[in-house]
């Protein structure tokens, strides 16, 4: 069981971020994603990757930590993130998360300039992309389109509609699945994720966010995965063990 979407190195596990992983590990997770946020994060996930074989981490700029540079300090970032990317390439599974978010005040071809350096910092090192999205499948869909990108990923917290789910299969990407699938009124994505193969799918938890129904106001943890994959079991109809042995797979598959 793995969970393809953890902020295990946020403030919020400060206090027990230790047993916190300990204990994923021994209930039963087997890997754990933590995505880049920016880079002075990067340090932080280098150290705990050396501290935990079984964490898999990213190199990325998550558009909620993004600052309107001016073009010369921008230019200095993006390439000191592809010098990291170089120098650690065999370090991180993948780039991201990187996305498009329009609920954000900052630019939005601010936004797409920073992804499609990530886009192409991607395919200059054979990874895949974890994709950030919030009001902005569209958008992202034609700048992947654009930059011709073929290395695939996953669309972390996938929310939307069956086409929009596979158009970003077609062009090789799967879905993460975490627990806006417990709430009831999430019916689109309910109903999406009821319909799209389970070989296009991962588990995903997205702690210290995104708690599942009934935990709303508590901290997300990876010991909630477990409940994620009963929920999409529960949905679609499956037995548990295939879940969890097929995300596993899929994970693996993706990210190698």
């Amino acid at each position: 069981m793995i969970d393809s979407h953890c902020h295990i190195d946020l403030p919020a596990f400060d206090v027990d971020r230790d047993d916190v992983i300990r204990h994923a590990f021994d209930v039963g997770l087997t890997r754990i994603l933590v995505p880049g946020l920016t880079l002075d994060q990067f340090d932080t996930l280098l150290s705990l990757k050396q501290q935990y074989s079984r964490l898999d981490i990213c190199l990325g700029l998550h558009p909620y930590f993004l600052k309107q540079l001016c073009k010369p300090a921008l230019t200095t970032q993006l390439a000191s993130m592809h010098k990291l990317g170089q120098q650690y390439k065999d370090k991180i599974v993948a780039i991201g998360e990187a996305g498009l978010d329009g609920s954000l005040a900052l630019d939005i071809h601010y936004q797409e300039n920073i992804l499609a350096a990530q886009i192409e910092l991607a395919a200059h090192l054979s990874k895949p992309l974890v994709l950030h999205h919030r009001q902005s499948h569209n958008q992202l869909i034609s700048l992947l389109k654009r930059y011709a990108f073929k290395g695939g990923g996953v669309v972390h917290a996938f929310s939307g509609s069956q086409q929009i789910a596979e158009t970003y299969i077609d062009m090789g990407f799967l879905l993460g699945v975490g627990g806006t699938i417990t709430y009831a009124r999430a019916k689109k994505t309910r109903k999406t994720i009821h319909q799209i193969d389970l070989q296009y799918l991962l588990l995903e938890t997205d702690s210290p966010d995104m708690p599942l129904f009934g935990y709303q106001g508590k901290r997300n943890s990876p010991l909630q995965l477990l409940n994620v994959a009963r929920a999409l079991a529960e949905l679609k109809g499956l037995e548990l063990a295939d879940v969890i042995h097929k995300t596993s797979s899929n994970y693996t598959r993706l990210f190698k």
